[in-house]
């Protein structure tokens, strides 16, 4: 299973939601991408994972979002200093308490919510 942590880290980055974020959000999740970025540039796997990152950015499929959790996971692993970096970095954001819905494939109707407090129908 991949970290959850990565995955949510991975799933931002790729998705570029920082349109949907204020001020303080976009500024974090792009030190985010700029943090990952050089730390893959320079440790072994160099190229490759920043071609990880390059195409997880690029198309925001699930399959490329889903390598870069792993290979963030890998890293989080072997580097607990860096994870706590982003880790301090994704908190300064502040949407550690919003919602990031992210949707791939065909559907005729999907519904995506947070915090339903009360009944709920869906017919």
């Amino acid at each position: 299973m991949v970290d959850p942590f990565a995955m949510t880290i991975a799933t931002n980055v790729a998705a570029k939601l920082t349109d949907t974020l204020t001020d303080q959000a976009q500024q974090a999740v792009a030190a985010i991408a700029r943090k990952i970025r050089d730390k893959f540039r320079s440790g072994p796997g160099g190229s490759g994972e920043v071609a990880t990152l390059d195409a997880a950015i690029t198309t925001s499929d699930a399959p490329s979002t889903e390598a870069l959790a792993d290979a963030l996971a890998q890293l989080f692993t072997a580097d607990p200093q860096f994870r706590e970096e982003i880790r301090t970095l994704w908190e300064s954001a502040g949407v550690e308490n919003g919602v990031t819905n992210v949707f791939y494939g065909k559907a005729d109707k999907v519904i995506m919510m947070r915090d339903v407090n009360g009944d709920l129908t869906i017919n």
